[in-house]
């Protein structure tokens, strides 16, 4: 064979190899490539079972399926078990004068009066041999055996390559499924209905009807004020939920411009406005199968209304500048902070749509209303951003509960949050006081700025906060609360006393 030839046929394998990750198309298409080229009368790619120490073929030219069947080896039995005992190619000029030619496929009696010439090469994955890849070809005394069997094996090379390459991406794709598997896990883990916060019995009727409304496919609204908790509630109804294995996608409707809310729900074509310049799929395409939380719905104008309310009536909508009917097969959960009953009288929301969204109301009560609540939310974020910044904070004072538990939260949980964030920040002890808090959350009273107050009653409050905090680190243990303040058992128990502080309390 012809150089020129010889690095055209190398190119069409390389070709064939990489078209496909399915191998067995691949070495398919690699055998017929060589029937072409090398006047291959029949041709074929074995595999070594290590396991069963059985050599059997995988794909094959020129043999039918019980031929295939047939040919059946063990290591070091006939010339190809030789091959890959040894790891070395061999070469048979005549197959009729060589004794170890075992003919398992009993396919080389056909051929009457044509004496056919064998070459077989072991395929190696590194100094493994994991197979080997054998040519018959009518027997040419013009025609380089040698030349044959270097040709082989630098295909039996490419092969194992490409062996190599797809055992590499199927590892890849298993360890990305065992991530896709455990983020999943996780998601669910933390969106369990029993990971929101709360105990009171406003919260647990909250709880009852996500549990009631999850496994089913009704639409939900979420009503309740901002910070309160509404997409945290959306996440609990979706990964509890049937549709919990595909997409979760979130539009917060107040977030994006009114001229593009109707691309983002519904994608676009090419062209269908300036800028357009690829057709683009919207949450809806990106949601089917799953969920899609619509937050803030209350502020959608009132042409998109007329869409959504197709979407959830019909389950279907077309691109914006389309005519193709995309059909929908997603969940709505929608949030608001607004008043619809008033928008509906005030002709700024469809109450249609509204009805149509309504199927499912949740009200997530205000902090306000949940007051028990409150300590353990606030313990909650303490551990949260104690652990994130490092910190070895445990508890708050007793003047920092009182401001938490009187403060009245318009922010809701998320001004509770981000107050705490903010306290672990400041704080550098142990504890954290009433002066960590912001000063929203401090009153007069309890922050003791009150006008009027004397300073021994301000250094009255604060020696007497000193000993308590003492005294609930050390579990009442006078010595040791002495020891922490830094001072004698006898002058710390003086402080107690004076301030009718009973060590007993704290134990």
């Amino acid at each position: 064979m012809k150089k020129i030839e010889e690095v055209t046929l190398l190119y069409e394998i390389s070709k064939a190899l990489n078209v496909t990750l399915e191998l067995r198309k691949s070495l398919y298409k690699v055998l017929d490539i060589l029937s072409n080229s090398m006047d291959m009368v029949r041709g074929t790619i074995t595999i070594l079972n290590p396991l069963r120490n059985e050599i059997s073929i995988e794909v094959a030219h020129g043999l039918s399926r019980s031929a295939m069947e047939r040919g059946k080896y063990k290591v070091g039995e006939g010339i190809t078990g030789r091959v890959i005992q040894s790891g070395k190619a061999l070469v048979v000029p005549k197959i009729s004068e060589e004794p170890d030619f075992l003919n398992r496929t009993a396919t080389r009696k056909a051929a009457r009066g044509q004496e056919l010439s064998f070459i077989c090469v072991p395929v190696k994955k590194g100094s493994q041999v994991i197979g080997a890849l054998s040519v018959d070809r009518p027997f040419d005394e013009s025609y380089s055996l040698k030349d044959g069997k270097r040709l082989l094996s630098i295909i039996a090379t490419m092969i194992a390559q490409h062996v190599i390459n797809l055992e590499a991406i199927q590892l890849e794709k298993e360890q990305l499924r065992q991530e896709n598997r455990r983020l999943r896990q996780e998601l669910s883990n933390k969106y369990r209905i029993t990971n929101i916060i709360g105990n009171s019995n406003k919260m647990r009727e909250v709880f009852q009807m996500i549990s009631q409304v999850s496994r089913s496919n009704a639409t939900v609204l979420i009503r309740g004020e901002s910070g309160t908790g509404k997409e945290l509630a959306a996440n609990a109804i979706h990964y509890n939920s049937l549709r919990a294995k595909n997409p979760l996608v979130k539009v917060n409707c107040v977030a994006l411009p009114a001229n593009l809310i109707e691309s983002e729900l519904f994608g676009h074509e090419k062209g269908a406005f300036t800028g357009a310049i690829r057709q683009k799929r919207g949450k809806f395409e990106l949601a089917n199968k799953g969920t899609i939380f619509l937050d803030e719905i209350g502020s959608i104008g009132i042409d998109v209304q007329v869409k959504l309310l197709r979407v959830l009536q019909e389950k279907e909508f077309e691109r914006v500048g389309g005519y193709e009917t995309i059909k929908a097969d997603v969940r709505i959960v929608a949030a608001t902070n607004k008043n619809l009953e008033q928008a509906v009288e005030e002709e700024t929301f469809r109450g249609d749509l509204y009805y149509r969204l309504n199927v499912f109301p949740i009200y997530m009560p205000p902090l306000r209303e949940r007051k028990t609540d409150i300590l353990l939310l606030a313990d909650y974020f303490l551990e949260k951003y104690a652990k994130e910044n490092h910190k070895d904070i445990r508890r708050f004072s007793t003047p920092a509960i009182d401001m938490l538990m009187q403060y009245h939260w318009p922010g809701n949980v998320r001004e509770l949050e981000n107050c705490i964030e903010r306290a672990v920040l400041l704080c550098e002890e142990g504890v954290i006081h009433g002066y960590h808090l912001p000063p929203t959350v401090q009153t007069a009273e309890e922050s003791d700025t009150l006008p009027g107050r004397s300073l021994e009653d301000a250094v009255a409050n604060l020696e007497r906060d000193m000993v308590v905090d003492a005294l609930k680190s050390t579990r009442g243990n006078m010595a040791k609360a002495a020891q922490l303040l830094q001072a004698t058992e006898r002058k710390f128990a003086y402080k107690a006393k004076k301030h009718a502080v009973d060590y007993r309390l704290y134990r």
